[in-house]
Order: C-alpha cells, then structure tokens, then sequence
C-alpha cells in the first residue's frame, strides 16, 4: 500500500517532522509516538481495510426504499476505523481528534486511503463539513454538531452540485426562505454527492449551498446551510427526520463501494436548514472547504499511484517471463523476473520517480501548514499561505494525473494479468480516475491557476516558489555528484519563469482565449518542474548518506554494496531516481514549454463544425 522507509525518509530526513515536537502544541508527542501512530494506522488498514477493497468494489452501493445500504464488509472496518480516532487526526483532542500534525496525519493515511479509499471516504468527509462550522459556525453550531462529525458518530457531505450547475455553481436553483423561528426552508435537488446517503452512522450533516430569497444572481447570492439528515434538537439529541432524500445512486466506472448520491430536499416542503455563517457568503466559506478537499483529491491520486506501483515492483520480481537479453539466442537459458527486462525497468523507473516526487510535494505542503501554525510572524505567515494557495491547484490536478498515469503503467507491467480481477491494479485505475474529475476538474484547476494564482500579489508569489527551488539547485551545485542536474533543474527553473511571464501576458490580451487554451498544459509542466525539485532535494540527502556509508561515490562500488545493503540501496535508489527524471523526462518537459510559448491558436482557431462527428 505505502513504502515505511520512503515515508520516513521525506518525515524525519527531509522535513525533519520529529523539530515538530519542541514547540507547546505537539509536546506530548515525539518521535517514537509519531511512529507508533503511523504502525498503527498500517495494522488497521492491513488487517481491517484492505480486505474490503475489493469485496466492497464487487458488492457495491444499493438504494432500499430511500436508504443508501453500503457494502456489508464496511460496518466492522468502520466501527474500528471510528474507535481508533482516524477520522480526524489534525483536529484538536478536545473536539474529537489526535491533534497530530498535518505530515504525520498524512503518513497515517496513506495506509488507510492507500487500502481502500472508497470506505475511508465515508469517515473523513465529516472532519471535513467539520471543519467549515469550527471555522463559520456559531458557539451553539460547534456545541451541537463538531464533536460528533470529528469522531465519526456522525458523518458529513459537500453539496454544491446540480444537474445545471457543476462547475458553474452560481447557476444553482436551490432555495432558502427564512422561517420565524430563525431556521430555513430549503428547497432544491442535488447530485454527484459522495457519501449523500449510508447506513454507517447514525446522522449525517450536509452543509448546502443555496440561494436565499431574493438574493443577488450569481456567486454573490450563495449562502450556506447545515441541513442534517435527522434534526438536531437544542440538547443534542436526535429528534424528526429532516426532509432530506436519497433519491438515486450513480453507477460507476469505479469506487462502487462509495455512495454517490441524487438528493432531494424539501420535496414535501418540510427540510430546515441553519445559516451557517453571513448571507450572500457561502461561496467564500465553501472554498475554505474545497481548498482542503483538492488537496485531499491529490493525495488521493498519488495514494493510487504509490500502491499500483508496489504491486507493479513485486509482480515484476515474481513473474518469470522470457530470457535476459544477454542470452536470448540460448534456448537453455532459464527464464528471469520480468524486473531484468530493460523496458519494465523503465516503466518502474518511471513510476518510482513520480511516486516519490509526488509524496515529498505533497509532504512539502503538509509541512507549510505545520509550520503556519506555529509562527507569530506575520510576514512568514503570509508567504507559507501564498505557497499554500499557489501550489493547491497543482497537487491536486498533476497529483491526480499522475497518480492515474501510474496506475496505468502498473497494468502495463502485469501484462494480459493486469487486465483482469486477479490483480487490484485493475480495480486501482478505474478508482483512481475520478480524481482529475472531483472538486473541480483539472482543467478548471489550470484555469484557476493562470487566472488567479500566478499574479498573487503581483507574482511575487510565484516568484518565492520559483525562490524555494532555486535554493535546493543551489545547495545540489556544491555537491559534485549533482553538479549536472542541478544545472539542470535551473535551466527548468528559469524557463518555467519565463514561460509563466509570457502566459501571463497573453491571458490579458486579445489572445486571451489561446492563454488559457494552455493553461493545462503550463499546470503539467509546472508539476514537472516540482517534480524534479523534490527529487534533486531529496538527492541532496541521500549523496551525502552515500559518501559516508559507501567510502566515495564510485558507481561500482554503490552498485556492489547496495545488493547487499539495505540503507546504501535505499540512497542510491534516490540518487538515481533524480538523475532518470532529470535526465530523460525534465527534457520533454522543456519541449513542452516552447510549445507553449510558441502559442499556436488551432485550438481557438477550428471551426466547431470542423471537429467532425
């Protein structure tokens, strides 16, 4: 599911989350909890939730006269997932949570996601309505509702979306009229809710985006509800159900064991919801959510992609399948693990460096969030919240991308076998793909960031980014083994710059259309520029550890003590991971940035008849 060594190299090696538990909020913690937690968190979803990964994939999701039944195998697996307190690690113990910080939170899941994130859905979706009313709601909200979201009795939805309003939420129809009790009657029907409906917990929270009578057209006129399944009385207790339905559930190309929801409300004229937070606001708080939610989509992506990728490795070194090259012409010569054929080599090779990069970036993030928390400087502050802000959209697009794009080279590698249900690489790529498509599809995240991100306070956001690398390029130049690709990775650096300039230009003129035509294509190649970021830092570790252990840097002498070696094979595996990324996919990635800047306008420029059809 997860690699323990690679975690707890980018944890403790290369964002030193153990300097975490100096400072007053994590004091009760230290190195040998953060790794109790983390083995914990890999015992319950070995033992308890991957099992349900394919069984709850083949039961699937079944709506019985208007409940939402889920796979069988997930009331066990829940229940323990719920009394081992993961559905809200980073919240604070008085409420229900670990008060972990955010990396070692994300160490946890990659276990539990990596095991079957469609059951995980069901418990982290109400951490995250959660957090909207900790961070909107009123004291009486949070006394009513927080505690029992963070721990998991109750759970928790997002819905925004409706059949004519996706992307474009301003055109939703769902309305709310103030009652005189100070409550809301809303009416209006929602779809593509994940988790809308189940029968894992005894309640479940839906914060609604709606429109109040007589406010302003568009986004301005959103405002945000608390509409729970069953009413919640003053004293906390259950009271009526709330006239809130399921009214359908999507098939699926995949995660079938999650619920995705067509919901009805005020179809009798009876569902009340709670103001949560201002009138005419609720687009604003919703995105404090959503932020959240496209980063948890990234991580999602790579999870998918770090687990196909395993098994990809230990298939590869267990199937045995044609000669080594070298004797290939010999019909005595045995048969070798498919690992010793150059071309898997290559396709494994490929994942490891996206699977790596994509886990130290998304740590980096997690880590920027960590330290935010802590720092009384105002100035820092803000420029971790810019980083934040710039990066979200790109770890969830190219993190989803690429964790797809792995899931698929891990089939390549099963062959004919991968195709099948005999292996979970299959179940892992029909899984996986509806990351690029949730919270905002990755075209609507590229828009997002040329549009938005890219001219944070004048650029000079992008420009800390671009800062950031440089310092890593410029620490990797001293180093003799990583004088080549950190020259490298600045070239990139310095491209990206111009490119992002350029872009920029073009997306305020008359062109604008042919900017934002390439705006994906800038998303994926700012991701690739990340990559090799994290993957030369995380060489800059492992060269030194290298040198020490091995005596020198001879390839030779690395080669002959890695078979025999874990620690130095470790290393080495980083080293060289930076040089084939650097080396043979960073190379494209600059022909990619011409084609950008050369800024042909075909797409604008073709007719609609002319697509054919």
């Amino acid at each position: 599911i997860a690699d323990r060594r690679d975690i707890d190299f980018v944890l403790y090696e290369q964002f030193n989350a153990e300097a975490l538990t100096e400072h007053e909020k994590f004091s009760d913690f230290n190195k040998k909890t953060f790794d109790l937690i983390i083995k914990e968190a890999r015992n319950l979803a070995v033992k308890e939730i991957l099992p349900t990964f394919a069984e709850g994939d083949r039961e699937g999701v079944r709506l019985e006269n208007g409940q939402v039944k889920v796979p069988a195998c997930y009331h066990r697996a829940y229940q323990l997932f719920r009394e081992g307190e993961w559905t809200a690690m980073v919240a604070d113990p008085e409420v229900g949570g670990q008060g972990l910080p955010h990396c070692v939170s994300q160490a946890s899941a990659e276990y539990l996601v990596g095991a079957n994130y469609a059951f995980t859905l069901y418990g982290v979706v109400g951490h995250a309505a959660g957090e909207l009313i900790e961070a909107y709601g009123t004291e009486e909200q949070k006394r009513l509702f927080l505690k029992k979201m963070y721990t998991g009795q109750w759970s928790g939805t997002m819905q925004l979306t409706e059949p004519q309003a996706g992307s474009d939420v301003g055109a939703l129809t769902t309305s709310a009229v103030k009652n005189p009790d100070g409550t809301y009657s809303i009416t209006g029907n929602k779809i593509f809710i994940t988790a809308g409906d189940q029968d894992l917990t005894e309640n479940i929270i839906h914060p609604v985006l709606a429109r109040i009578e007589g406010a302003p057209k568009g986004s301005k006129g959103i405002s945000l509800f608390i509409v729970p399944k069953i009413w919640v009385n003053e004293d906390g207790t259950l009271g009526e159900p709330n006239d809130i339905i399921c009214t359908g559930v999507e098939e699926k190309m995949g995660i079938h064991g999650s619920s995705t929801c067509s919901m009805a409300l005020g179809s009798k004229g009876k569902c009340r919801g709670l103001l949560l937070g201002e009138e005419n606001k609720g687009m604003q708080a919703m995105f404090y959510m959503m932020n959240a939610a496209r980063l948890s989509v990234g991580f999602i992506g790579f999870t998918s992609g770090s687990a196909a990728y395993l098994y990809a490795l230990n298939y590869a070194r267990e199937r045995l399948q044609g000669r080594d090259l070298e004797f290939m012409r010999d019909p005595e010569a045995p048969q070798v693990p498919i690992i010793r054929h150059p071309d898997v080599r290559r396709m494994l090779l490929w994942m490891k460096t996206h699977v790596e990069g994509m886990r130290s970036f998304i740590y980096y993030v997690s880590s920027l969030l960590d330290w935010m928390a802590f720092s009384d400087d105002q100035e820092k502050i803000e420029y971790y919240q810019g980083l934040i802000d710039l990066l979200t959209p790109v770890i969830k697009s190219y993190c989803s991308d690429r964790g797809f794009d792995v899931c698929t080279e891990a089939m390549q590698v099963h062959g004919g076998y991968g195709y099948t249900r005999d292996y979970p690489v299959e179940q892992l790529l029909r899984d996986c793909k509806i990351a690029s498509i949730y919270e905002g599809t990755n075209g609507i995240q590229a828009m997002d960031l040329l549009g938005r991100k890219l001219g944070m306070k004048g650029g000079l956001v992008f420009m800390n980014y671009l800062g950031e690398i440089q310092t890593i390029t410029d620490s990797a130049r001293k180093m003799g083994e990583l004088e080549g690709p950190a020259d490298r990775v600045d070239e990139a650096v310095n491209r990206l710059g111009e490119i992002a300039m350029h872009l920029g230009k073009t997306a305020m003129s008359a062109d604008f259309k042919v900017a934002f035509a390439f705006a994906k294509p800038f998303m994926d190649v700012m991701g690739d520029v990340c990559m090799a970021w994290m993957l030369l830092w995380r060489a800059t570790i492992a060269v030194p550890k290298l040198e020490k252990r091995v005596g020198g840097l001879d390839l030779k002498a690395r080669q002959a003590q890695a078979v025999k070696n874990k620690e130095i094979a470790f290393y080495e595996g980083q080293l060289q991971s930076a040089k084939y990324f650097i080396n043979s996919v960073l190379p494209i990635t600059m022909g990619k940035m011409n084609a950008i800047e050369a800024g042909d306008a075909a797409t604008v420029d073709i007719p609609e008849t002319s697509f054919g059809g």
